[in-house]
């Protein structure tokens, strides 16, 4: 943690074979196309929230609000960090340059874990939704999914931000049928919302503790968790300065909306706790509506889920793509993935986070659920240390956005997350950890070592406009 990086205005001197760049061609809408898209709210409704259903029922509203209120004070830290390193390198760059790089290579490993396991996540729900046309086995329309967004990353960014910006209104639509739904055939007053009551088996009533809340928190903080795309996406951002700060907050806001709004409706509308548990949101609307009316829903929802993949994988590469320029690996292996194709994406990162998501859609879903838990509350952590060292030094006079009731937020921040992570499973823990310490072997054995040509987190030459 203390061998922190030189300045970020001397980190890496520009030499004449450096990587290309990436070139800034979106504004603040176009951006919140994106992030919004990699959000993916309608997607997350009725893939992730089900899950959420099933283990808290009635409270599972109550949590969804809990972790929204907590990703607040999350944003704030992505919008003041991602303003002051304006790096595609996102939150590993943001680290590495505040708290040490070897608080940056994990914070990487921890961020590429996620980026690579939740396209998989919200993919394989693609078969659910496409039922009422075809059937098809959850894990090959997954990996389909997949295949297809990794060839749509590999066009113009532009071009895709009004491909998903399509997709997104679609999605919508989608969420805002089932909100109006639920709320039309409300059959429980809004004092349910904190009953904290759960279907149990044999037809019996159980409790939702407050620790089951509190374990449910991980994956409440995944619900939203895509609003951070904006920080990734900040050296193709016109003005970064000022609209990554931007598009972290109004995607967050607006994310909370599309999907709290749904689960309340949901939470209301479900004919008795049974149906609100087993978390069938599309039958639901066909109950509420007729045949056609759920067909049209769930079509939405696979078409969101497409886009989804195609933001995720446009942001996983960028990820991959910084972490090349910034030499993370042996010479080689950086020269292949920080290559520009013909429409100025990385495609050689495109194709390597894109295959293997691909083949991701075969491993248990429940696994890939709580790593994805584990691993984005690990990784906001070291996020909020670095907030609470973003006035030291030079950085208090760099021109950025600046969160407010610093630095209490961070503070905070770092204690709740701190507690989250020791009330998730062991085992979903164990497999992170495992992850975590082969990487710091590697930072141990190669890459400090080589503290001078490799891990040299950077800065384009334009950021600080």
């Amino acid at each position: 943690m203390t061998d922190t990086l030189r300045p970020v205005e001397t980190a890496l001197p520009q030499a004449p074979d450096s990587p290309q760049k990436l070139k800034r061609s979106i504004g603040v809408v176009g951006g919140t196309l994106l992030t919004l898209s990699c959000v993916t709210p309608a997607s997350t409704l009725f893939v992730v929230v089900p899950d959420l259903f099933g283990s808290l029922g009635t409270a599972t509203a109550l949590t969804i609000a809990i972790g929204s209120l907590l990703c607040v004070a999350v944003a704030f830290c992505y919008s003041e960090l991602g303003t002051l390193i304006p790096s595609a390198g996102g939150e590993y760059a943001m680290v590495s340059t505040l708290a040490g790089r070897l608080a940056g290579w994990l914070v990487f490993v921890l961020s590429l874990l996620v980026v690579m396991i939740v396209p998989p996540v919200i993919a394989m729900g693609t078969a659910d939704y496409l039922a009422p046309l075809v059937h098809l086995d959850p894990a090959l329309a997954g990996a389909g999914v997949m295949l297809l967004a990794t060839l749509a990353g590999l066009l113009d960014l532009r071009a895709n931000a009004w491909i998903t910006g399509v997709f997104l209104v679609l999605e919508v639509i989608a969420a805002a049928v089932v909100a109006v739904l639920g709320f039309a055939h409300s059959h429980r007053g809004a004092g349910s919302l904190v009953s904290m009551q759960v279907a149990g088996a044999h037809g019996r009533t159980d409790a939702v503790t407050a620790m089951l809340v509190v374990s449910g928190l991980a994956i409440a903080l995944f619900v939203t968790q895509g609003f951070s795309t904006a920080v990734y996406l900040s050296e193709e951002l016109e003005h970064p300065r000022r609209n990554v700060a931007r598009t972290v907050l109004a995607t967050l806001a607006i994310s909370t909306v599309i999907i709290l709004v749904p689960v309340v409706a949901i939470t209301l509308g479900a004919s008795d706790l049974s149906q609100l548990t087993g978390g069938d949101i599309g039958s639901m609307v066909t109950a509420w509506s007729d045949s056609a009316v759920g067909a049209f829903v769930s079509l939405c929802v696979a078409l969101a889920i497409i886009n989804a993949g195609i933001v995720m994988v446009i942001q996983n590469s960028r990820v991959l793509f910084a972490s090349a320029r910034d030499k993370a690996w042996p010479q080689p292996v950086n020269d292949v993935f920080s290559k520009l194709g013909r429409f100025g994406s990385p495609w050689v990162a495109t194709l390597a986070v894109g295959v293997p998501g691909a083949l991701l859609c075969f491993v248990n879903l429940d696994t890939l659920y709580g790593v994805t838990g584990v691993s984005v509350t690990g990784m906001y952590l070291l996020v909020a240390v670095a907030a609470l060292l973003s006035r030291r030094g030079h950085h208090r006079h760099t021109s950025a956005w600046r969160m407010p009731l610093w630095p209490v937020l961070p503070a905070l921040l770092i204690a709740v997350l701190g507690y989250i992570l020791t009330q998730q499973e062991t085992g979903y823990l164990l497999w992170t950890g495992g992850i975590t310490a082969v990487a710091t072997l590697y930072w141990a054995l190669y890459l400090r070592p080589r503290r001078d040509t490799r891990w040299l987190v950077s800065l384009p030459e334009d950021a600080r406009d």
